[in-house]
C-alpha cells in the first residue's frame, strides 16, 4: 500500500501547450481521490503521468517514499482501468484477467486462484469463458476491474471508467466500485468529468480547470464552501444561481441590492470589515436551487430568515421526487428546486423566499469567495 505525492507538476506537450500547471497533492495511503473538471482540463494527463504513461515535464511524483518520474510503467505497482475497458477481444475474460500474472511467470494455481476469487467478488464468475463481445457494458468494465485487482496494486487509477454506461448502469457501478475500495482497502486516483460521481465516492475531491487544481478538499466543504465561481458553478445540480448585485450600509450591517430587492449579508457570512471594501461595488452573490423556497409553503418562523423575490415561471421540469422551477426575476434566470406539490404554474407570477444565511458572496471581478 501506499501514498502518493505529486510536487510542483507540470505539464507541456511539444506543441508549446501546457496542459497541467504546477500540480501539488499528497494523497494518502488508501484514500478514495477524484479529480474532477470538464473536458481539457488536464485530469486525465494528470493521472497518465501517475501512471508513467506521459512524461513529466518538471516537478516530481513520489510513490510512496520512491521518486518514480523516470520509472516504467510496469514497475510503478499501479492498476489502470481505462474508459474503454482495453480487454483483449480474442481472449476469454479469464484470459484477460490472467494475462499480467502470465507474464510475470506466476504459477497456474496461483493464477487461477487469484481470477476466481477477484472474479466471485465482482460477481462474474460465471462470465470467466465468453469474450468481451458477448459481454454487456458493466459486465466488461467489470472484467477491466477484475485484471486490475488480481495484481493486488498498491494504487488504482480509473480514467472515467463509467462514461460509457447507461444512467442506470453509472449508478450501480458507482456503489460496486466505493465497495470495491472498501474492501480492498487500496489508494484508488479516479478521474471523471460528472460531479455527481465525484460528489458520492471521493473522500476528497480535486476539482481542475485549465490545468490548475481550483480547490481540493471533502466533497461536502467544496459544495458548502467553494473558493470560486467556477467551484461553485461546477458542483451541484442544478447548479448554483449567479447574479450581481450592489452593496449597500444598512444601519449597523450590509445588504445587497438585487433590483429594488435588498438581500441582508449576515456577519456570520461575511464580517462588516470585508464588507466595507465593497461598499457601493458589485459582487456577485450564489444561492443554491434547494436554498430558493416557494414563499407560501414556510412557516412564519421560517420566512423570518429569507428574502422575497418576485418572480416569473418560465419552465416546470418535473424529475419525480422534485420540480425544477426556472424563473425571471430582474431579467436575471433562476432555477429552484421544490416539491412537486408546491410547484406554481408556467406562466405565474410567484414568490420564491431566499435564504439568506445560505447566500454565497464572490468578488465580482476575481471570482473569489468573500470571506
Amino acid at each position: 500500500m501506499a501514498g502518493i505525492s505529486l510536487k510542483n507538476i507540470v505539464k507541456v506537450y511539444a506543441e508549446g501547450i501546457t496542459a497541467v500547471h504546477d500540480f501539488s497533492l499528497d494523497i494518502e495511503d488508501k484514500e478514495f481521490i477524484i479529480l474532477v473538471g470538464p473536458s481539457g482540463c488536464g485530469k486525465s494527463t494528470t493521472l497518465r503521468m501517475i501512471a508513467g504513461l506521459e512524461d513529466i515535464t518538471g516537478g516530481e511524483l513520489y510513490i510512496g517514499d520512491r521518486l518514480v518520474n523516470g520509472v516504467k510503467p510496469k514497475d510503478r505497482d499501479i492498476a489502470m482501468v481505462f474508459q474503454n475497458y482495453a480487454l483483449y477481444p480474442h481472449m476469454s475474460v479469464y484470459k484477460n484477467m490472467a494475462f499480467a500474472l502470465k507474464l510475470k511467470e506466476e504459477p497456474k494455481d496461483v493464477i487461477k486462484e487469484k481470477v476466481i476469487n477477484a472474479a466471485k467478488s465482482l460477481h462474474i464468475e460465471h462470465l470467466l469463458d465468453r469474450k468481451p463481445k458477448h459481454l454487456s457494458g458493466g459486465q466488461c468494465q467489470r472484467a477491466a476491474l477484475g485484471r486490475a485487482m488480481v495484481r493486488n496494486p498498491a494504487v488504482f487509477l480509473l480514467d472515467e471508467p463509467l462514461s460509457n454506461l447507461d444512467a442506470n448502469l453509472r449508478t450501480s457501478m458507482r456503489t460496486e466500485i466505493s465497495k470495491l475500495h472498501k474492501k480492498l482497502q487500496t489508494t484508488f486516483i479516479y478521474v471523471t468529468h460528472d460531479q455527481v460521481e465525484a460528489m458520492t465516492m471521493a473522500d476528497r475531491i480535486v476539482v481542475m480547470k485549465d490545468g490548475y487544481i481550483q480547490q481540493v478538499d471533502t466533497p461536502q466543504n467544496i459544495y458548502n464552501n467553494p473558493i470560486n465561481l467556477f467551484v461553485a458553478g461546477f458542483m451541484g445540480t442544478p447548479q448554483m444561481n449567479f447574479f450581481n448585485a450592489t452593496v449597500q450600509k444598512t444601519g449597523d450591517g450590509y445588504a445587497a441590492r438585487f433590483g429594488e430587492t435588498m438581500i441582508p449579508i449576515l456577519r456570520e457570512i461575511v464580517p462588516p470589515d470585508q464588507m466595507i471594501k465593497y461598499l457601493d461595488k458589485e459582487v456577485t452573490i450564489g444561492i443554491r436551487p434547494e436554498k430558493l423556497y416557494v414563499q407560501d409553503t414556510l412557516s412564519d418562523s421560517d420566512r423570518s430568515s429569507t428574502t422575497t423575490l418576485d418572480v416569473s415561471v418560465d419552465v416546470v421540469e418535473l424529475m419525480g421526487a422534485e420540480v425544477f422551477l426556472f424563473v425571471s426575476c430582474n431579467n436575471t434566470s433562476l432555477t429552484a428546486k421544490v416539491l412537486p406539490h408546491e410547484s406554481p404554474k408556467v406562466g405565474a407570477s410567484a414568490k420564491l423566499a431566499l435564504d439568506h444565511t445560505s447566500v454565497h458572496l464572490f468578488d465580482a471581478e476575481t471570482g473569489m469567495v468573500i470571506k
